[in-house]
């Protein structure tokens, strides 16, 4: 599969066989990339002094306690998105490299417990892909069969899994269909699994979700992440908890796969929770919002609209007409403009022929650059009507 430097490459031929990560990994090679949903706005004045003061958290990581590090690090940050019952020295909350590996760990376990798991759909291509990666089959549930928390599940489906906020359509499950769906897997003896890798995007998923599971009486496993908040060049980590008596070989798997993270990058992601507590999550909050209005703009009067105009986190859909290009093309055309999104049908992991006419753009960048990406778009989708 050809590709160029500097952000252009020849049409691809199968473009669409091609999980999303793949596709992220051709946008950092160059050009405009507005694909991957991490963090690449410029540092605030606050995060550079962070940055600036790594050498004093080098040496401090050298000589405290690991154990300490670590409970800071997770309190900081789960206490400043709300959730307070998390549970914090417990031993069941760990810390690993990404959520990824937390993901491919609860995978692992689940296949211990399980062969079919009700997943939402769509989601982003690497849950369904580290699932079945571990030998599991899935079941698609939709947004709302999740939200009324009584899903219609075959008897062998042994764990129903949520990502909240949804990843590429920003929806978020509420308080009160959480108790629900937690309570339905509590009487049906199913485990509940939730990626939560972005909840600190947005207020309404930042309930204690804790709480509620704990109340619940089900078995539970949630994934957190640091890694979609803050432009530190992937030095993140995501956390893996579970529940007080959620049977599954968690911290086995765990112990196979790592020993621990980085005390250095524990460090400075308190240092980054702590400010974001005193302002920091508005100011991201505040950036998305403006980049989403700024891409509603570019897009108003012309053939392409938003898709999900009320989301709160750092991506935005948005919906192509039926007589220009497919996602697809779409997505090769914008390649050749130096410029990469994400074509939404790997989102739809059961029915890709779902996303065909969505494409997906990373918002957690300067305005400058949403603004450039959306006129690209437009001009691409124009050029091919």
């Amino acid at each position: 599969m050809a590709t160029t430097t500097g952000g252009t490459a020849g049409p691809r031929t199968e473009p669409d066989r091609r999980n999303l990560t793949s596709m992220e990994t051709d946008a950092l090679i160059g050009g405009l990339n507005v694909s991957d949903g991490h963090p690449r706005m410029p540092l605030t004045a606050s995060q550079r002094a962070i940055v600036d003061s790594l050498p004093v958290l080098f040496d401090e990581a050298d000589k405290r306690v690991f154990e300490e590090i670590e409970a800071e690090a997770q309190q900081a940050f789960l206490h400043g998105i709300g959730q307070r019952q998390a549970p914090i020295g417990t031993g069941r909350l760990v810390s690993c490299y990404s959520s990824s590996v937390a993901m491919d760990i609860t995978a692992r376990a689940l296949a211990h417990r399980t062969a079919t798991i009700a997943l939402v759909h769509p989601t982003f291509d690497n849950i369904p892909d580290l699932l079945k990666g571990r030998g599991l089959s899935l079941l698609p549930l939709t947004e709302s069969e999740l939200e009324g928390g009584e899903p219609q599940l075959p008897d062998e489906v042994g764990a129903v899994f949520v990502t909240t906020p949804n990843n590429p359509t920003g929806w978020v499950l509420a308080e009160d269909g959480l108790r629900r769906l937690a309570a339905f897997c509590a009487r049906t003896d199913r485990v509940l699994a939730m990626d939560t890798c972005f909840r600190a995007q947005d207020k309404r998923a930042q309930y204690d979700t804790y709480a509620i599971l704990n109340e619940s009486g089900a078995q539970w496993v949630v994934i957190e992440d640091t890694g979609k908040l803050w432009p530190t060049l992937e030095l993140k980590a995501g956390f893996l908890a579970w529940g007080e008596h959620t049977d599954l070989p968690l911290l086995e798997y765990f112990s196979d796969v790592l020993l621990s993270v980085s005390p250095l990058v524990l460090l400075m992601l308190t240092r980054f929770a702590q400010d974001a507590e005193r302002g920091g999550y508005a100011e991201l909050h505040d950036l998305i919002a403006r980049n989403r209005h700024a891409l509603a703009e570019v897009l108003d009067g012309g053939p392409v609209t938003l898709t999900d105009p009320d989301a709160r986190i750092s991506v935005a859909r948005v919906t192509l007409p039926e007589d220009g290009p497919d996602a697809v093309a779409l997505y090769d055309e914008m390649v050749r403009r130096g410029t990469h999104v994400l074509p939404c049908g790997p989102f739809h992991w059961d029915r890709p022929e779902d996303g065909v006419r969505q494409v997906r753009l990373a918002l957690a960048r300067s305005g400058e650059d949403v603004v450039r990406a959306a006129r690209v778009l437009v001009d691409a989708v124009r050029a091919h009507r």
